[in-house]
């Protein structure tokens, strides 16, 4: 792991309070029709980087972690995603980024909390960047939210 990618780990440590991992993730570059085809099912979409479970952490090869704020802030939410999956065990290699498919409210509180702790990397940069705009109009089928029918 490159030194600047331990750097971002350890922003992602410190600021989300997930212990250090035993094993850093590996920073995969790839092009950008990699998450097209993988993270979005072929659709065009936006997505710079992306944690698909395992110990790779992918990220859009046109990315400047080195010198661009807004890339080195991706890395640090896929970095949250590692350490979420590390906290939960779940984080071995396999094929998708779960072995237990978690709930909708489930995958949404971690998408808050990777976007909470990129904002406030950012922040403590000295600069103000809206990320995770998106995520302000997530939710659930109401059926997800409410508590399974049946006896009390």
């Amino acid at each position: 792991m490159s030194d600047l990618y331990a750097a971002l780990l350890s922003w992602a440590v410190t600021l989300s309070g997930y212990p250090p991992p035993e094993h850093a993730p590996e920073v995969v570059r790839k092009p950008h029709a990699f998450f097209v085809e993988r993270a979005c099912n072929g659709r065009e979409c936006k997505v710079l980087g992306w944690y698909d479970g395992g110990s790779n952490v992918y990220i859009d090869d046109r990315l400047d972690a080195q010198n661009d704020l807004l890339a080195s802030s991706i890395v640090v939410h896929e970095m949250v995603h590692y350490l979420q999956a590390v906290a939960r065990n779940d984080a071995g290699p396999k094929t998708g980024a779960f072995t237990v498919l978690p709930s909708c409210r489930q995958l949404i509180h971690w998408e808050h909390e990777a976007y909470g702790v990129q904002r406030e990397y950012i922040m403590r940069q000295g600069t103000y960047l809206p990320v995770g705009m998106s995520m302000l109009h997530a939710g659930c089928d109401h059926a997800e939210t409410q508590p399974p029918a049946g006896p009390r």
